[in-house]
């Protein structure tokens, strides 16, 4: 089974590997990005703690375990690696020179091979579920203890999974601890071949998200200069196909409430020019962040077009929608908003969060709309309700506080897993 997954590895990524190399060879940044993928990048002098994030979100999550390794081991270099442009971004607004920054090789031997050879990590972190037999197998070799954390894997991608047991049970087997989110996630992967004594519910990192006092003031500072006293709603991490949605939902809440402002922010910045070239399209009046130093009253829409700005978007909004779940995407943090005490609504493509989602719809935090109509239906009902508001809002802060610990579990893992290593692989908790 390896074998044809490292078949049809080759096959795919040779083509692309060289399409990449031609697109990119006068781009710096990009050339180095293919670089990183194929494993090459300076040699570091470990050993080191390895963290992944695959992209914005989980870089925002990892935060504080970051903040916390740093403080805690000063004698191990960090290691933060991503797979996307954006999440190098915000790794680097983040930490800054605190960390080195690599990306994630792709799946292939001798690409794992020299990413472990430069970066000779002591111990390794994987943010969610990213399943690579590749580096897994190389963990086991190199008796480098591997962390699955906050892991899940959704229902939708489990059937999948499991047609592919025998390579699963073979990825699983290298001594990886899961530390899951919940005990449905447990059993998913016990489904796909973990191993019962190495698999644990630590819970979900990102409640342990504390959002910066200062965002805060950011958020009601540009309030109150570009906005004015207008109603406002932001929808978030929106995709492609969702965007049309999203605008004919504003429609309707325009002919309800006419002052009424969407700040819409795409989940990719290369998504930037197509969604402006769309609000010109359906003749929307709207300004975009980066040009952008108020709005009168005849401004529809501003279009958030620059990076790390959501969250002061949401410390600012009366009403979230957290998008890539009115299109089969799975949808994105709903955490976030609700740590800014700010009402969230999310479509019914969640499965990327259900456990999230189950929690905070139980307490009343957040609501899912079914379609376009029913978000605009949501949306000028909350706009129109203080106390509605500032109820969910109340909750979504309660489900955050209630559900914390995730942090401190994984630390004392880490720890145990630290001190193990250097006498062999670690094979429970």
């Amino acid at each position: 089974m390896r074998f044809l997954y490292n078949l049809a590895i080759y096959v795919a990524a040779i083509p692309g590997l060289a399409w990449q190399f031609w697109r990119n060879r006068r781009i710096p940044g990009r050339r180095a990005r293919l670089a990183g993928r194929l494993g090459f990048g300076s040699f570091l002098a470990g050993p080191t703690i390895w963290i992944h994030a695959v992209s914005v979100g989980e870089m925002q999550a990892a935060a504080p375990l970051v903040r916390a390794l740093l403080d805690r081991y000063p004698q191990y270099p960090v290691v933060i690696s991503t797979l996307t442009p954006t999440g190098a971004d915000r790794a680097r607004q983040l930490f800054g020179e605190a960390v080195q920054l690599r990306y994630v090789p792709i799946d292939l031997p001798g690409s794992v091979r020299r990413f472990f050879d430069r970066v000779q990590p002591r111990l390794a972190l994987i943010l969610e579920t990213e399943l690579w037999p590749n580096l897994y197998a190389e963990c086991g070799r190199r008796n480098v203890p591997l962390v699955l954390a906050s892991a899940r894997i959704s229902p939708r991608s489990v059937g999948s999974y499991r047609r592919l047991v025998p390579l699963f049970r073979q990825t699983l087997s290298h001594g990886i601890i899961i530390a899951a989110q919940s005990e449905r996630d447990v059993a998913r992967f016990l489904s796909i071949g973990a191993a019962p004594e190495r698999s644990h519910v630590t819970g979900n990192i990102k409640f342990d998200f504390e959002l910066p006092a200062a965002v805060i003031g950011q958020g009601r500072d540009w309030r109150r200069t570009i906005t004015s006293a207008r109603p406002v709603w932001v929808a978030g991490s929106t995709h492609e196909g969702e965007e049309v949605l999203v605008l004919d939902a504003h429609r309707r809440v325009r002919e309800k409430l006419p002052a009424a402002l969407l700040v819409l922010v795409p989940r990719h910045p290369q998504r930037f020019a197509p969604v402006r070239e769309l609000l010109l399209r359906r003749g929307e009046i709207h300004v975009s962040r980066s040009e952008a130093t108020a709005t009168g009253a005849e401004i529809s829409v501003l279009l958030g077009d620059t990076m790390g700005d959501l969250m002061t978007f949401y410390a600012a909004a009366d009403v979230a929608f957290v998008g890539g779940s009115l299109v089969p995407v799975g949808g994105h943090n709903l955490l976030e908003p609700a740590a800014a005490g700010c009402p969230v609504l999310t479509g019914p493509f969640c499965f990327n969060a259900d456990a999230v989602l189950r929690l905070m719809v139980e307490a009343g935090a957040a609501r899912v709309v079914r379609d376009s109509r029913d978000l605009a239906r949501q949306v000028i009902g909350l706009l129109g309700n203080d106390a509605e508001r500032e109820a969910m809002g109340a909750a979504g802060r309660r489900v955050l506080d209630e559900n914390r610990g995730s942090l401190g579990r994984l630390l004392r893992l880490m720890e145990l897993l630290l001190e193990s290593s250097g006498q062999g692989r670690a094979t429970s908790a």
